[in-house]
């Protein structure tokens, strides 16, 4: 059973040693949402919310791994590589094995997270993969124009507008963001192989371009290592005795509470509630979005 909430086994030093358990403890650590983005109320997964968490998980100081469980769509391909990057530089130093075990989903970013274990683990039913690089929005020319509002925008820079999806598609500013997908995209795709070596060699030719697979699937293109959960393989590596410790996330909930406008004694609030309002909507369509993707 997990137990604790990432204290390093203090608390367990209070207790006679004749009642301790004599297994490993293992710290977890749950990864879970968007990557990114997110908004007051929805918080995406980014470097900032979650190193606090990562840092606890690998300061125990007897484990010789950190398990991470991922449930991720993906998202910000930035705060995807830097969640990676701190996984990856605490357990060089700390000299701890990663162990990944994939839920539900874990695709793009989510997947590009999951690479930072040393192994990587999942449901039959999980979806891996899409290993693509993905920008999506709304455009509202025709909204607009409708409800008779006038667009007023003033810029210093030619290419300072655009992208904007109050105006109608401009081919040439597509063709630009193509070509900086391009590049992120390699940067992936790099790291996919850099990771996961000579696993994908007879893969490549089909794990680049955005697909996802089941998790039976992905064990064969050498996308992950086996098929198991977390408590089944921590046992069989550690003992029947193993401790999941469940390394917490810290939540800031007054600070939401204050960035949505969310009133307090002597303060008129009205207008930031109808901003978060439509801030929170905006960002719950587009994260629902995301996991329609992969039928979730």
């Amino acid at each position: 059973m997990f137990s604790g909430t990432g204290f390093g086994g203090a608390l367990d030093r209070l207790v006679p040693a004749r009642f301790r358990s004599t297994g490993k403890t293992i710290p977890v650590l749950r990864l879970t949402g968007t990557i990114g983005g997110g908004s007051p109320l929805r918080q995406g997964l980014s470097l900032a919310g979650c190193a606090t968490a990562i840092d606890r998980a690998f300061s125990f100081k007897d484990a010789p791994a950190v398990a991470i469980q991922i449930n991720s769509p993906g998202g910000s391909p930035v705060q995807s590589r830097l969640i990676y990057e701190r996984i990856r530089t605490l357990a060089t130093e700390k000299s701890k094995k990663v162990f990944v075990f994939a839920e539900d989903v874990a695709a793009s970013g989510g997947y590009l997270i999951a690479c930072a274990g040393d192994e990587i683990y999942a449901d039959p039913s999980s979806l891996i993969g899409s290993i693509g690089v993905l920008s999506a929005g709304f455009g509202f020319v025709d909204f607009i124009e409708k409800m008779g509002v006038e667009r007023r925008v003033y810029t210093s820079g030619e290419n300072k507008f655009q992208l904007d999806p109050f105006r109608p598609e401009n081919p040439e500013e597509v063709s630009r963001l193509k070509r900086i997908q391009e590049v992120v995209h390699e940067d992936f795709i790099a790291l996919v192989k850099e990771r996961r070596g000579g696993k994908i060699a007879a893969a490549n030719g089909v794990l680049f371009t955005g697909e996802f697979w089941s998790g039976r699937q992905a064990l064969e293109l050498g996308l992950i290592d086996g098929i198991m959960d977390l408590r089944t393989k921590m046992r069989a590596l550690y003992g029947e005795e193993v401790r999941l410790k469940l390394v917490s996330m810290e939540r800031g909930f007054l600070r939401r509470k204050a960035a949505v406008g969310v009133s307090f004694p002597g303060v008129d609030s009205g207008f930031g509630i109808g901003r978060g309002f439509a801030s929170e909507l905006i960002s719950a369509i587009e994260e629902r979005a995301i996991w329609a993707r992969f039928g979730l």
